[in-house]
């Protein structure tokens, strides 16, 4: 890496690194900082401290990955710098089990969009988040389905393919290589139901 040219980034990471002693700063690569965090009951701090102090107004994506052999997920909450054009990253793991992180929803509005589909798409909790649990998924009993243990092809065959009255249900692949002429690709061919 150029020093030279990444000296924003690197004031910014050594910025947060010295305010908050529960979090890791570092420079990804040009315009791009990553801090993660030891500790989930600083998330506010964080990000009320990055958006008032450092210029990051714009909250641009929140997303949760399933590290399953680990028994954790990771949250990433992507700011935006309009004046320093610099992504700040900031990533926090919590457990899986009963998963729960702070509500930053009165930080920025629209977090409110994304709490609200990775409660119900993975199944972590913010506590104070004010939304129907209902969000995308309608009568949903089952476990959240962006969870990595989660079984979508039994899923998808015990609730589409066999329910009384899809008997007539046509493959979506099979209909798109009718209708084009292509040949349906062969590690599709599994999934075909045929």
């Amino acid at each position: 890496m150029d020093n030279i040219k990444l000296e924003k980034e690197q004031q910014l990471a050594d910025i947060l690194s010295s305010d908050f002693t529960r979090l890791d700063a570092k420079v990804i690569r040009e315009r791009r900082v990553e801090a993660v965090l030891s500790s989930n009951d600083i998330i506010p701090s964080v990000l009320l401290f990055a958006k008032d102090k450092m210029g990051y107004v714009h909250f641009s994506h929140m997303s949760c990955v399933d590290w399953l052999e680990e028994g954790e997920f990771e949250v990433v909450y992507i700011l935006w710098n309009p004046e320093e054009k610099i992504n700040l990253l900031i990533k926090v793991r919590t457990e899986r089990e009963n998963a729960t992180l702070p509500n930053i929803d009165y930080i920025w509005r629209q977090a409110n969009t994304y709490e609200r589909e990775i409660r119900e798409m993975f199944g972590i909790e913010f506590p104070g988040l004010v939304a129907a649990k209902e969000f995308i998924l309608e009568d949903w009993q089952d476990m959240p389905p962006m969870r990595r243990d989660f079984k979508t092809k039994e899923y998808v065959d015990d609730h589409f393919f066999h329910r009384p009255g899809r008997e007539d249900a046509k493959d979506v692949r099979e209909e798109i290589a009718n209708r084009s002429g292509e040949e349906i690709p062969e590690f599709a061919k599994k999934f075909s139901r045929k």
